[in-house]
């Protein structure tokens, strides 16, 4: 099923795919804060570091498949499979978005 994300999340995904930390950490604000996995990332500096080390540390491949809104943010539900525990896994990815850029992230099971 195709979803229509909204442009700075769609390139955040694509950017993902990639494996392209560089381009993930530009679709967000300056001090942007992610929060996965019970860690907590502010700044894109911070993210880029997050990023390069997810893609390097296991293979993977992400496909959303549905969007919603809740409590002011955009949820987008994406299917992940790969080399990692517990794989595959549906997570939830909770984005805040601020002047079409991401301003926080949080990723959960």
């Amino acid at each position: 099923m195709s979803i229509e994300l909204p442009s700075v999340i769609a390139a955040y995904f694509v950017s993902d795919k990639k494996g392209n930390a560089q381009a993930i950490s530009e679709c967000f604000t300056q001090d942007a804060v992610v929060i996965d996995e019970g860690n907590t990332y502010t700044g894109r500096d911070a993210i880029r570091q997050w990023m390069a080390n997810a893609s390097t540390k296991y293979s993977y491949t992400v496909e959303p498949f549905s969007i919603t809104a809740e409590s002011g943010k955009t949820v987008v539900s994406s299917h992940l499979v790969g080399d990692f525990p517990g794989s595959p896994v549906d997570l939830r990815y909770f984005f805040a978005l601020e002047d079409d850029k991401i301003a926080e992230l949080e990723i959960i099971v």
